[in-house]
């Protein structure tokens, strides 16, 4: 990293989410009671607001329509203390938007997500006209769902700039967008799922998410963390890795834990903890935003952090 590394710069994804919860079983072919709730999401930006609300600096490389949902994301992202300066608003396209199912536990049922403005807009020139953010970042995270010709813009900009990136696959559809770049990655972080579509190891447990870590090392990943909801994560570098459990906790929502488990790792990282202490600290942010309704937790803090963890 270069000596005048000042922020960390999240790319991707800036939606809204709606999110219903059943309050009973649900019937497929008829409506189902619950509660739906409308929150800020989008992997990227959620990544973001747990960084920022963990006290880093952090710069959004984004894109909303000229719409509401638009400027709510921007205006609650900026009072969360994320740089959104650098976000496009493109009066051509709708702002991002996700929809999740929720059952009565609430484990996703069914989702369905409208992202077709990350793959448009966050295009190789603008990203290009954008290079200084890529100098000064001290770290970059981006999601799977910028479209390929982004993604080797912002591979090509960080190996100038030496900066180290990190890559939340998204989803098992858009995961494979990834496997050019697993040498040049310093942390990626699938479920079991997208785990198998990068690396072809199919994961039943916490054995075989730990060879599908253990494979992904050897295809150039420095650490591979391998998320498995209820019973945890496994990771692995070139020189240690383990299974950690997870921690029990109440589930009000499973929105955005996925997000908080990388950018908790990714604050112990930016913070030089061991590998081990960093993926502790992701489970603990993961732990907390489940019981929260809102895709982040809002009261999220490094005291709280601490609070949560169990060592």
């Amino acid at each position: 990293m270069v000596e005048h590394a000042s922020h960390f710069l999240s790319i991707g994804a800036a939606s809204l989410d709606t999110k219903g919860r059943a309050s009973q079983p649900i019937q497929a072919g008829t409506s189902t009671p619950g509660a739906i709730r409308i929150s800020a999401g989008g992997v990227a930006r959620n990544i973001a607001e747990n960084l920022a609300r963990l006290g880093e600096q952090v710069v959004l490389l984004s894109a909303v329509g000229d719409d509401s949902s638009g400027r709510r994301i921007l205006s609650q992202a900026a009072e969360t203390g994320i740089d959104v300066s650098h976000v496009v608003v493109d009066a051509r396209h709708r702002t991002a938007a996700y929809l999740a199912v929720l059952d009565e536990t609430g484990t996703m049922a069914t989702s369905i997500d409208d992202m077709a403005i990350s793959q448009d807009v966050l295009t190789p020139q603008l990203l290009f006209r954008h290079r200084n953010l890529f100098r000064d970042a001290r770290m970059i995270a981006l999601d799977a769902n910028l479209s390929p010709a982004a993604l080797r813009t912002v591979f090509s900009l960080a190996r100038k700039y030496r900066v180290p990136v990190c890559a939340d696959p998204t989803t098992t559809t858009l995961a494979p967008r990834l496997c050019p770049y697993l040498p040049e990655l310093l942390l990626i972080t699938p479920n079991s799922a997208e785990a198998e579509a990068l690396c072809g190891v199919h994961v039943q447990g916490r054995r075989t998410a730990l060879t599908a870590a253990k494979k992904l090392v050897t295809m150039g990943v420095r650490i591979a963390v391998i998320t498995l909801g209820a019973t945890g994560l496994a990771y692995a570098t070139s020189q240690e890795s383990g299974n950690v459990p997870a921690i029990e906790c109440d589930i009000v929502d499973m929105t955005g834990a996925g997000d908080a488990l990388t950018a908790g790792t990714i604050f112990g990282l930016l913070n030089d903890l061991p590998v081990d202490q960093a993926v502790r600290l992701g489970l603990s942010a993961a732990a907390l935003t489940l019981q929260s309704r809102e895709t982040v937790h809002p009261d999220l803090s490094l005291e709280h952090l601490y609070d949560q963890l169990q060592i």
